[in-house]
């Protein structure tokens, strides 16, 4: 079968980029190695510079009041607690309660410790447990967090431990927090030693050669260390999550994967078709590397709406999500053609698969045929091939079933994944608490012991803070009014500064975040004083951290979406594409959420995986999952789509480009999707709940898209739309002929107004269909 070999516009000549990355290779990596070791320098320790915080509106009513409660009433907002276990003789026998006292007045002379209290100097029933075994210490360590947790490790080891009749453990708010920072840093680091060596296999399986399956790698390496220097940077301004190394681990190898995958595919390609290696290179940056640098835009954009919300928590998987993708992409395009130049037709080498066939083969040497198989080698390496690869037939021949049967696959496959979204509807909002660590992390077990054997969740209650001068009834009357709310077992205070200032404890009935809690908060921000009033507390700070959320999300989602349709739009010249891309890439997300709802909120799998469920999902999660798995989304979907509009631009034959675009495409998506899903389970291996389901559910996404929506979606739905599907109006055309982004230099005319007149020539594809290629 003959075939039109499609020679690129402009024969030998290289943009400038081109040209400097080919020219010096040598002097390029060179640079990127010292750069790669000035990074490892930089980024050492950004773990330790980080926080485990960040759920919280800064400008939030409950951190006003946190804040001036903890200037003005240290001992009204505990975050260290002491629990100090008497065993059998109880918590009133004397030589127990005299060892309590020296405690807690040796903790109360620690320099940065304020706010010392105790059942044995209040003698307030919610600080004893139900059986008068045990009691508690509680105390503020003021400051930032970072701060805050440097005096905890040093005081840490002298009250942990057995002391003449009592045993002390530490819980509290910062206590679990500082944990948490710990457990996530040791399972990032095995879960990074669980993703290397597994992608790397799966990359030689992939390219066959392990020459070839280095390079990804290398790229994944430098993302990931420039970025832990970025962020590392970034903490001297802001704070930073320590949460956000997982996503830097996660997209710096899944992405620079994706794009290497991509590079590395299309420069094997041109190797087949009889291009040298500078022309190879030349064609690849031309092609791919535009496509390249397209995703990291939309993925970038996906990320950067993260921004608009003020929770750090957020912002610092923004800051980190930006950094690794567009490090990710600069490495692609700039060492990755550097190492192909001077590799050249090497980059087949060491195929251990060819290896492999070797072995198995009897009575036959291939290495005595006399011919050159490196090429060869790229050709039958999945991903890798020419057009007529075994491999991306079958892609095609798939996709053209699905277009015969369009109807059926588009109806079937939206209404599964409308169903498996369905649990998403019973979501519930809560806060992260100790819950996210393993059963058996100090600080949890503590907080398991106050929750289960005290009469009122220390620490958890409610806190109105009274600003204004009160006459002693007047505080009296108020605490009559909250304590006769409905919802709330009780109220204590007030507790007076003598200057002007007081505050309220109100105990909520029942869970310290649940919905009766959250209704509590808004009866007492409405309750009439004579004072003014701001309520703090967890449940509280969720009420507010929600609706920070519910107020930016909008504007998030409108910059996804806006930005998304205008770079989709800029790609293929359409405005039906554009949102087609966005309703796919949404639709793609729905399996995600309901996984997430069915497992992590109401508890099934819990054993299996290892989790405690709380019966709701943090705030946060399901923005942070939706922006990333966005982004990868449309990742995949840039992706396939170049290809097809490719194919479309060089012959006007809309069904022959979506099976040209899912031959070609089909195999590398869904290799780049299980290779980062292997990443995301193995961050999804955390201990800490809220990281195992990021990782786990970006994982499920992840490989939904690749294999439902771009396989069965995306072409029964480009089939149904037909030559529709690249339709815009003449002002649009227009522009998009002036400013559009295309892997092709010359569009041919389509008949349909999308293109440009080019000579053509009939050609046949390895679909035996005719079709026009360009001359």
């Amino acid at each position: 079968m003959s075939e039109v070999k499609k020679t690129a516009p402009g024969g030998g000549r290289g943009g400038g980029w081109t040209r400097f990355v080919t020219a010096r290779p040598r002097l390029t990596l060179l640079v990127a190695l010292v750069l790669t070791a000035l990074a490892v320098l930089a980024g050492g320790g950004v773990a330790d510079r980080m926080g485990s915080g960040g759920w919280e509106d800064p400008a939030a009513e409950s951190t006003y009041a946190t804040k001036a409660l903890e200037r003005q009433f240290p001992g009204s907002q505990p975050n260290v607690l002491l629990l100090v276990d008497a065993g059998a003789p109880g918590v009133d026998a004397p030589a127990v309660a005299a060892e309590a006292r020296r405690l807690a007045e040796r903790l109360d002379a620690e320099p940065g410790v304020d706010g010392v209290g105790s059942y044995w100097s209040t003698g307030s029933p919610a600080l004893r447990s139900e059986d008068g075994r045990q009691a508690v210490i509680a105390a503020r360590i003021a400051g930032e967090e970072k701060d805050a947790a440097a005096v905890l490790d040093r005081i840490a080891p002298a009250y942990r431990g057995t002391h003449g009749p009592v045993e002390v453990s530490l819980g509290g708010g910062l206590a679990v927090r500082h944990e948490m920072q710990t457990v996530i840093q040791e399972d990032l680091l095995r879960a990074e030693l669980i993703a290397l060596p597994l992608t790397l296999v799966l990359l030689v399986m992939v390219f066959g050669s392990a020459v070839a399956a280095l390079l990804p790698l290398g790229v994944g390496i430098v993302a990931i260390l420039g970025t832990n220097a970025v962020l590392r940077g970034i903490t001297e301004f802001t704070d930073v999550s320590v949460f956000a190394q997982n996503l830097t681990t996660a997209l710096g190898l899944g992405l620079a994967i994706d794009y290497a995958l991509f590079v590395v595919r299309r420069y094997r390609e041109e190797l087949v078709a009889g291009a040298d290696t500078y022309a190879a290179v030349r064609t690849t940056l031309r092609t791919a590397g535009r496509t390249v640098l397209f995703s990291a835009l939309t993925v970038a954009v996906s990320l950067a709406a993260m921004l608009v919300f003020p929770q750090y928590f957020l912002r610092s998987f923004a800051y980190a999500g930006i950094a690794v993708v567009l490090l990710a992409a600069t490495a692609a395009l700039t060492l990755l053609p550097a190492a192909l130049v001077l590799l050249g037709d090497r980059v087949n080498a060491l195929d251990l698969r060819r290896l492999l066939r070797r072995g198995r083969a009897t009575g036959k040497d291939t290495a005595g045929t006399g011919r050159d198989d490196s090429a060869g080698a790229g050709a039958d390496a999945a991903g890798a091939g020419g057009r007529d690869d075994s491999a991306g037939a079958g892609w095609g021949r798939a996709a053209a079933l699905v277009m015969r049967r369009a109807p059926v696959f588009a109806v079937v496959t939206t209404a599964g994944l409308v169903l498996l979204g369905l649990p998403f509807l019973g979501v519930r909002f809560g806060t992260a608490d100790d819950r996210q660590l393993p059963v058996t992390a100090s600080s949890r077990v503590v907080q398991d012991q106050l929750r289960d054997g005290f009469p009122g969740n220390p620490g958890g209650g409610l806190t109105v803070l009274a600003e204004g001068t009160a006459m002693p009834a007047q505080y009296a009357g108020y605490r009559e009014r909250i304590a006769a709310l409905d919802g709330v077992a009780r109220a204590e205070g007030p507790v007076t500064d003598g200057g002007g200032s007081a505050y309220f404890t109100v105990v909520p009935d029942g869970e310290t975040v649940g919905a009766g809690a959250q209704r509590v908060v808004g009866e007492l921000r409405a309750a009439e004083a004579p004072f003014t009033t701001t309520v703090t507390g967890p449940a509280a700070v969720l009420v507010d951290s929600k609706d920070a959320i519910g107020d930016r999300l909008p504007w998030a989602a409108g910059i996804i979406v806006l930005v998304t349709l205008l770079l989709v739009f800029l790609l293929t010249g359409s405005v039906v594409v554009p949102v087609q891309a966005v309703l796919l890439n949404a639709l793609s997300l729905t399996a995600m959420f309901g996984a997430v709802v069915w497992v992590f909120q109401e508890g099934h799998l819990a054993g299996f995986l290892g989790f405690t469920s709380t019966g709701d999902i943090e705030t946060t999660l399901p923005v942070l999952m939706f922006c990333v798995a966005f982004g990868l989304s449309m990742d995949y979907g840039v992706f396939l789509l170049s290809r097809i509009k490719e194919e479309y631009d060089a012959t006007g034959d809309h069904e022959h480009s979506v099976r040209f675009g899912l031959r070609h495409t089909g195999g590398l998506i869904t290799a780049a999707a299980v290779i980062l899903a292997v990443v995301m389970v193995a961050i999804g291996t955390s201990r800490v709940t809220n990281t195992k389901m990021l990782g786990l559910g970006v994982a499920l996404a992840v490989l939904m898209d690749a294999m439902v929506v771009r396989s069965l979606l995306v072409p029964s739905v480009m089939k149904l739309t037909g030559r529709l599907t690249w339709w815009a109006p003449a002002p649009l055309r227009r522009f998009h002929d002036r400013f559009g982004i295309s892997e092709t230099d010359a569009p041919a005319d389509t008949g349909d107004g999308s293109g440009t007149d080019t000579a053509t020539d009939a050609a046949t594809d390895a679909d035996g269909r005719t079709y026009s290629a360009v001359r």
